[in-house]
C-alpha cells in the first residue's frame, strides 16, 4: 500500500513537471508569435478603403476593377547605413512613385508624386504604436518606422490617405545603391542632359547627349543643390525623363534576354525591402515589362519655402483628376 502510494506520488510529480513543460513552451511560442507579427498587428489591412462612387465636375464615377497597385519608394540613403532597430529612423522616400497596373487594359500608368507633397503622417511611439497625426512632408513618413517594412507602410498609408484612401496593394522602397547598380545592369540609359551641372559634374553639359553610366546616373536624377532650380519639382522632370529612358533599354534587355527580369530582381534584392516575395516581385515586373506603359502622370499645385524645408502643396483639382482618371469610370 505504502508502495502504491509513493508510485502515484511519482506519476503525480512526473505529470505535473510535463504539463508545466507544455504551458512554458506554449506560453513562449505564443509570445513569439506575438512578437514576430506585433508591426502588422499595429498597421491592420482595410482602414478607410476608397469611394465606391466619386463626384467630379458635376459627373458620376464607379471604382475601376481590375487595377492593382505598386508603391516605389526611393530611400536618400545608402544601403551600408545602420537602420535603427526602433520605431524611428533617418531615411526619407526622396522619391515616390505609384505604379497603376491595369489588368483589364494590359497598361501600366505611374503617378509621380512630390516628395515634398503635404500630407497627413501618423507619428509613432517608443514601441511603435500609433499616437497621433501630423501634417508634414511625405517624405519624412518613412522616418515614423523601424526603416525598413514598417517605415514602408506608414509611407503607403500617407498615400493612400492622400489619394482618396486608394488602395495600395504592394510597396518596394530601394536605396540609392540601387539606380548605378541597375543603370549598369541595362548597359547604362542615354539622356540629354537638362539642367548645367557645371559646377557638380563637367560631363554633364547642358543641351549634350550623354550615356549614363555608374553614379552619373545617380548625380543626374539625384542633384538638386548647385543648380540654378533647387526644387524638387524640377529634379521631378529629370527623373521623369531617366525613368522613361530606363524603361525603353529594360524592355529591350528583357527581350534579348529571357531570364533578364528574374536576374534583375535578384540583382535588386540587396538593396530593396518589399512586401512582396521573390515571385511576386519578378511576376510584378514581368507584368509592367509586359503591358503596355502609358505615361508618367504628375500632380500640379505650388512650391512654397516653408519655416523649415519647401512645402509643395497640391492642386485640389489636379489631385482629383489624376485620382479619378487612374482608378474610376464613368457611371452610366
Amino acid at each position: 500500500m505504502g508502495r502504491s502510494r509513493e508510485l502515484e506520488k511519482r506519476y503525480l510529480h512526473i505529470a505535473a513537471v510535463v504539463f508545466l513543460f507544455i504551458f512554458l513552451l506554449s506560453t513562449v511560442l505564443l509570445i513569439v508569435n506575438l512578437w514576430e507579427n506585433r508591426d502588422s498587428a499595429r498597421f491592420p489591412e482595410g482602414t478607410a478603403g476608397p469611394q465606391s462612387v466619386l463626384e467630379y465636375n458635376g459627373k458620376e464615377y464607379g471604382l475601376k476593377e481590375g487595377v492593382r497597385t505598386l508603391l516605389v519608394l526611393g530611400l536618400d540613403k545608402f544601403d551600408e547605413v545602420e537602420v535603427d532597430t526602433g520605431y524611428t529612423n533617418d531615411r526619407q522616400a526622396d522619391f515616390v512613385m505609384l505604379l497603376v497596373i491595369d489588368d483589364n487594359d494590359k497598361t501600366v500608368t505611374a503617378l509621380h508624386i512630390n516628395r515634398d507633397t503635404m500630407a497627413d503622417i501618423t507619428v509613432l511611439g517608443l514601441a511603435g504604436e500609433k499616437i497621433g497625426m501630423v501634417n508634414k512632408q511625405l517624405a519624412l513618413a518613412h522616418t515614423y518606422g523601424n526603416g525598413k517594412e514598417v517605415s514602408c507602410r506608414n509611407t503607403a498609408e500617407a498615400v493612400s490617405s492622400l489619394l482618396y484612401n486608394i488602395t495600395i496593394d504592394h510597396y518596394v522602397s530601394v536605396t540609392m545603391d540601387s539606380v548605378p547598380a541597375y543603370n549598369d545592369l541595362v548597359g547604362g540609359v542615354e539622356i540629354t542632359v537638362l539642367d548645367d551641372f557645371t559646377g557638380i559634374d563637367e560631363d554633364l553639359v547642358k543641351g549634350e547627349t550623354v550615356t549614363l553610366m555608374g553614379d552619373k546616373a545617380l548625380t543626374y536624377i539625384r542633384s538638386r543643390k548647385g543648380l540654378d532650380d533647387s526644387t524638387n519639382s524640377t529634379r521631378m522632370v529629370r527623373q521623369r525623363q531617366y525613368l522613361n529612358a530606363l524603361y525603353k533599354k529594360s524592355v529591350e534587355c528583357k527581350n534579348s534576354d529571357e531570364n533578364f527580369v528574374l536576374n534583375a530582381v535578384l540583382k535588386m534584392a540587396d538593396y530593396m525591402v518589399s512586401d512582396c516575395s521573390t515571385n511576386q516581385l519578378t511576376s510584378l515586373a514581368q507584368t509592367i515589362i509586359d503591358y503596355k506603359f502609358t505615361e508618367i502622370k504628375t500632380i500640379e499645385g505650388d512650391n512654397v519655402v516653408g519655416e523649415q524645408h519647401m512645402e509643395f502643396f497640391p492642386d485640389v483639382e489636379s489631385l482629383k483628376k489624376n485620382v479619378v482618371e487612374l482608378f474610376y469610370v464613368p457611371k452610366n
